[in-house]
């Protein structure tokens, strides 16, 4: 008799427990199976945009290469444009392609000046650190050729991973070169013969160290 009277104590503890929670408990199911749906939506929307992005990414990349003959020629085709308006309107590592793209498009015209600034606005759209790595390293070049010196140093900074250093340092020895700083140039193109790096980048370096 004590157990069923235990059991049912039990029960009815239970059923006061869901009469007195009830409403707390459908909104807290509720509210779970909005969070759920919205996720599966943000979901499906983040694949969708990827998806449309890839596509675009594909048309824009394929107008670019059409009309690499035209580059030199012409500076003000619709070809730019489009490029430019694919980067603003893209927030991903498809931006970025087709802004280092741009940027040598713009260097091929000679204007330096815009493809910087394809090259500053590719560095805010993605957090992949190779693809950060190759647009500074790009971007500390260009600045060298437009006679900005230190800020490709303070840009050169910013080259991270192991696979990047003998080309940093290599655009590091060009900078100070070019400042006049010849032991900075001998210890950056040294450091750079003393990682894995390529070949063709090897022999240059010692190239650069011989002439010095």
């Amino acid at each position: 008799m004590e157990t069923y009277t235990t059991e049912h104590e039990q029960a009815d503890a239970v059923r006061r427990f869901f009469s007195e929670n009830a409403k707390i408990l459908v909104v807290s199911v509720l509210l779970i199976i909005a969070v759920l749906i919205g996720w599966h939506y943000w979901q499906n929307n983040q694949n969708t945009a990827m998806k449309n992005a890839a596509f675009s990414y594909q048309q824009v990349s394929e107008i670019l290469t059409d009309n690499k003959k035209t580059a030199v020629t012409k500076s003000d085709d619709n070809t730019n444009d489009v490029a430019e308006q694919f980067v603003r309107e893209n927030d991903n590592n498809y931006a970025v392609f087709i802004a280092l793209e741009l940027a040598n498009r713009f260097v091929v015209q000679k204007l330096f000046d815009k493809a910087e600034q394809q090259l500053m606005l590719a560095l805010t759209k993605t957090k992949d650190t190779n693809l950060l790595s190759l647009t500074n390293l790009r971007l500390a070049k260009l600045q060298l050729q437009l006679k900005k010196p230190d800020q490709a140093l303070k840009t050169l900074n910013s080259v991270e991973g192991e696979a990047w250093v003998a080309m940093a340092e290599d655009v590091r020895g060009d900078i100070f070169l070019n400042k006049g700083d010849i032991p900075a140039a001998r210890a950056a193109y040294t450091k750079a013969t003393e990682v894995n790096a390529a070949q063709t980048l090897q022999t240059l370096l010692r190239l650069k160290l011989d002439n010095l």
